[in-house]
């Protein structure tokens, strides 16, 4: 197909103000030009930053803002320079559409890590239009922030890949956690936590789920197949596991003590935060110091992860555990997830939504 060109309009769900409610709105999709594509959004996952960015968590706020950034979906035209994807084909798009190109981390193919990395909403794009997210009905993205799902995968399985599943696969990769038989923990059970579970399994290893309560004990062992269960208030359980697992993957969104879950770590273990946290972490220095311990973060992932995660998923025969539904639950879905209420990731059925239908 030739070069995409001009303006195109769509209609999207979009938060007006802090109260978060997202209501159907339309607008112009920004310009075009010849390394873009236009997609078709066909499943978009709901993820806790979106409730972040809606409610004003973060500051710097650009209403109306259309969240949602785990986009699968199907190519309807390319630019002239696209070559990497065709008309037709099955593709994914994260919460990164633009960079520099030119600094350390885009030259290392961490885009992610890019200081004028673009957000796929909420942002500005490089010609001062409002960027806006995949609760869309199409979108236009650079074939460079473009991923392409391998075949004999079920796109609305993919959606949540694109962050929550990226998200856990980067940091064990970065770090050389990969090696079977490692002991790691995985501290919250929600979108990324379940994400966590499957993956660090997949990968040989000994998972235990670390959680505030009994609740999800069943499902965790049962469901997602981890092989320990510890609630993080029953100070016996804890002290069994001290000192036992190569790493935490910390997936709290909340403010939480670190000091119970570093006590958990071997000697150069790592606790690995994930939630996204406003108000700053407490923890005595001697509690990395006699351990050797590292408390770090790490930050969804590139696109060549992305690629590299979506074939280990296939190769692995996994599968995401998701809720469905149309894009008239999208308010009632995000105050579930506020509550923390969803098993264990909602996925917006965007084509198969009435978009501009308030119903």
């Amino acid at each position: 197909m030739g070069s995409i060109e001009g303006e195109r309009t769509t209609v999207g769900w979009a938060a007006r103000d802090p109260t978060g409610i997202l209501s159907p709105y339309t607008f112009n999709l920004r310009n075009t030009g010849p390394d873009d594509v236009y997609i078709k959004v066909h499943y978009c996952g709901i993820c806790h930053s979106d409730l972040h960015q809606i409610k004003n968590d973060l500051g710097m706020p650009n209403y109306p803002m259309v969240p949602g950034h785990e986009v699968v979906g199907e190519v309807i035209e390319v630019g002239s320079n696209v070559t990497k994807l065709k008309v037709g084909e099955v593709v994914g798009a994260g919460l990164i559409v633009g960079s520099c190109r030119n600094c350390r981390a885009c030259k290392s193919d961490i885009e992610q890590y890019c200081g004028k990395k673009i957000w796929n909403y909420n942002d500005v794009y490089t010609d001062g239009k409002p960027t806006q997210g995949g609760f869309a009905e199409t979108m236009i993205v650079d074939q460079n922030f473009v991923v392409k799902i391998p075949e004999g995968m079920s796109p609305e399985q993919v959606a949540p890949l694109l962050c929550a599943g990226v998200t856990v696969y980067s940091p064990l990769s970065h770090f050389g956690l990969r090696d079977s038989g490692l002991r790691g923990g995985i501290l919250g059970l929600g979108g990324v936590g379940h994400m966590g579970v499957k993956i660090a399994k997949a990968m040989g290893h000994h998972v235990t789920v670390i959680s505030s309560s009994e609740k999800k004990k069943k499902e965790a062992m049962e469901d997602l197949g981890a092989d320990d269960y510890v609630v993080s208030s029953d100070e016996t359980q804890m002290q069994k596991i001290a000192d036992s697992l190569d790493y935490i993957i910390d997936t709290v969104p909340v403010g939480h003590p670190l000091e119970p879950y570093l006590s958990l770590l071997k000697i150069d273990g790592k606790l690995i935060l994930m939630g996204v946290i406003n108000t700053p972490l407490q923890f005595v220095s001697p509690m990395v110091m006699l351990g050797r311990k590292t408390i770090t973060g790490s930050f969804i992932g590139s696109i060549k992860e992305t690629e590299e995660m979506l074939e280990f998923w296939k190769e692995k025969g996994l599968s995401s555990m998701i809720e469905m539904v149309k894009m008239d639950y999208i308010n009632k879905a995000l105050e579930g997830l506020e509550k923390n209420d969803v098993r264990y990731r909602f996925v917006v059925d965007v084509a198969g939504s009435k978009l501009d239908d308030h119903q």
